[in-house]
């Protein structure tokens, strides 16, 4: 379910002006905030919800919600603005009542833009639509640095005004490789880990560092064709369609919670070759949207599952 709501005045041919400037200065002033929650599914949920809001003075600018009937879950997204007082902890603080009662996991984010580091190895073509696409706007967060295993692109980081740090990984040295890794993510304040075709496969350690703020391309149809060549696995098998899959790194690998998939229709005429290539469009596909929508708090994740509010 989707509701849109406004609350702009009706414009007459005697006062556009006027009204024009008003509603600038309402909007100047305007927070913007996303609650996500999951709780049990019970009568009043969003009518407690709709009603905090109301109070305090604020209007629903995006409403989703997924009842799970199976596991008899709700699962929310609201976005909404309103009142220049208030901020995601004030809000957190005074909704936990509301939380308490109906035993929800909960929280308020505000429209800050995550902030974003891009892991990389020889494969440049997600980095690139990354990067084109937070050019222009479109991405929903911001990227913020580029590490990589390899030299091969620090130009296109560069090139782009991203910081490029290299990172070289052996098995010697991957322990403290991982520790760079979490020192960059301090440093730069990172909100996202991106493994855009990042061709190391992180510690346990690692992926629980990370837990729920790191998103890996995998460069099949998951589950399936899993491990080194799935192009040519798939050749031999006579695949129809060509996939990937973006999901929520874990110490399972490729086995993380599913964020986004996308697929190509092909035929016995591509050989590995055109198969790769074409499915490098969907793994820029399907990691862009997860980034995007990641960063825009429409994924919640449901045990080993995701809800994904598009």
């Amino acid at each position: 379910m989707t509701l849109v709501a406004t609350d702009s005045p009706i414009l007459t041919p005697s006062q556009p002006a006027e009204l024009n400037e008003e509603q600038s200065n309402l909007g100047a002033q305007s927070q913007k905030f996303v609650l996500t929650l999951s709780c049990v599914e019970r009568a009043g949920i969003v009518q407690a919800v709709t009603t905090f809001l109301f109070d305090r003075g604020f209007n629903i600018d995006e409403h989703q919600q997924f009842d799970d009937g199976i596991r008899q879950t709700l699962h929310l997204r609201t976005a909404f603005s309103g009142s220049p007082d208030y901020t995601a902890e004030r809000l957190e603080e005074e909704f936990s009542s509301i939380a308490d009662r109906f035993e929800m996991k909960f929280e308020f984010h505000d429209q800050t833009k995550k902030r974003v580091l891009v892991m990389v190895s020889k494969f440049g073509h997600c980095l690139n639509d990354l990067i084109f696409r937070w050019r222009g706007g479109s991405l929903g967060g911001d990227l913020v640095v580029v590490a990589s295993n390899h030299e091969t692109h620090r130009a296109m980081a560069e090139a782009a005004g991203l910081p490029f740090v290299y990172i070289p990984v052996t098995p010697d040295t991957k322990a403290e490789a991982e520790q760079k890794l979490l020192d960059l993510v301090d440093e730069y304040n990172v909100d996202l880990v991106v493994l855009a075709r990042y061709m190391q496969v992180l510690s346990d350690d690692l992926c629980r560092a990370l837990e729920g703020r790191a998103i890996n391309i995998h460069h099949s149809f998951l589950p399936g064709f899993k491990g080194a060549r799935p192009y040519h696995q798939a050749y031999n098998r006579g695949v129809k369609l060509v996939g990937a899959t973006a999901h929520y790194v874990t110490a399972d690998l490729d086995e993380g919670p599913i964020i986004e998939q996308e697929v190509i229709r092909v035929d016995h005429s591509y050989g590995p070759a055109t198969l790769s290539t074409i499915g490098q469009d969907a793994e820029a596909l399907a990691l862009s949207r997860a980034v995007r929508w990641h960063c825009e708090h429409r994924v919640l994740l449901d045990r080993t599952s995701t809800v994904v509010f598009r």
